[in-house]
């Protein structure tokens, strides 16, 4: 077989601020920002949301995969915290390839290889970045006689970004492709930004303000109600947070939500949700035309909410796949494309 590192032409990393094959640093987020912001220091460096794209039409395709750890997290089995999955072709017709992952738990570097087969004819291949642990390296093998190219743009070129909680960052999902996120912009071949942040985002003035400064954005989807301290918190910041991404972006759709997670507390709940709401409605009086409010309350349906997520709190498959369908229903409202689940 013959090997392409991931920062290596034609293979393209997508929704990452860093990626250093030499010095063995793939982040979301850049270094000023881990500099400014200490709360990041670890979890900015995960490589969630990233994505490595690529065509080739060899049948077989090698991943090679080194982490700094395998920390061990009781609520995510090794695949959805460690482990990097694949898809073959783009939107809702996308098929899984499967995921390659370390085998154990281990505080030291450890390496993961896997061969998937595929089709001997030209193909979009997607890898999903794992969600918890930091990645150090990885390369892809492809057949000798295989052609390999740089993937087509994403249909929706420009990224959907996304700021909140451990639940937008992916906890619990299975594997990355089963996180909410993944899920809604594979469906619209889009690219994006994931910038959950595990107990840590609480619409920080200097967050808002480095998002204000992304010059491309399609979409911002925000829901930090989740890591709020309280009520008052979430009061103290949450139209500011609208507020400097809307003076830098003043016709960006913007679209606010509120945890999923309601059944423990109700009221503590219905109270974040006023909050939240309150944004949207004093946007919507002062005639902004491009934002939109999503309750979270609705995301895990009336039935079967018990068994939507691992903890009560952390969505499993079912329920990412319960959010991702009502997130993917507005997102086609505010992107003007058509739900292909009804179309």
């Amino acid at each position: 077989m013959k090997y392409y590192n991931i920062t290596q032409h034609p293979v393209k990393i997508y929704g990452l601020a860093v990626a250093d094959a030499e010095k063995r640093h793939f982040y979301k987020l850049p270094y000023h920002m881990l500099e400014e912001m200490p709360r990041y220091e670890y979890l900015g460096r995960r490589a969630v949301g990233g994505r490595v794209r690529f065509c080739t039409d060899s049948a077989n395709i090698t991943i090679r995969m080194t982490l700094k750890e395998t920390k061990e997290d009781k609520n995510i089995p090794l695949s959805g915290s460690a482990g990097a999955d694949v898809y073959l072709g783009t939107g809702m017709e996308s098929e899984y390839l499967g995921y390659v992952t370390p085998d154990c738990h281990v505080m030291e570097e450890i390496s993961a290889e896997k061969t998937f087969t595929k089709k001997n004819t030209m193909e979009i291949v997607t890898i999903n970045l794992p969600r918890n642990d930091h990645v150090l390296f990885m390369e892809i093998g492809v057949d000798d006689d295989a052609r390999i190219e740089e993937a087509p743009a994403y249909s929706l070129e420009k990224p959907i970004v996304f700021y909140g909680s451990s639940i937008t960052e992916g906890g619990c999902a299975s594997r990355a492709g089963n996180a909410y996120t993944s899920i809604v912009c594979r469906w619209l071949d889009a690219d994006y930004r994931n910038f959950g942040f595990s107990g840590s985002a609480r619409g920080e003035e200097i967050f808002a303000r480095y998002i204000a400064g992304l010059s491309d954005m399609s979409v911002f989807v925000y829901d930090y109600d989740h890591n709020a301290n309280d009520v008052k918190q979430l009061a103290d910041t949450h139209e500011a947070f609208f507020q400097i991404i809307r003076k830098a972006h003043p016709n960006l759709p913007i679209l606010m939500m509120t945890r999923p997670d309601t059944d423990k507390d109700i009221e503590d709940s219905r109270a974040r949700k006023a909050v939240v709401y309150a944004t949207y409605s004093k946007a919507k009086e002062q005639g902004d035309k491009n934002v939109w409010f999503l309750d979270g309350e609705t995301f895990f349906g009336k039935y079967g909410r018990a068994e939507c997520t691992v903890d009560g709190t952390h969505p499993n498959a079912l329920g990412f796949m319960r959010m991702a369908e009502k997130v993917y229903a507005v997102l086609c409202e505010i992107l003007g494309r058509e739900d292909k689940r009804i179309g």
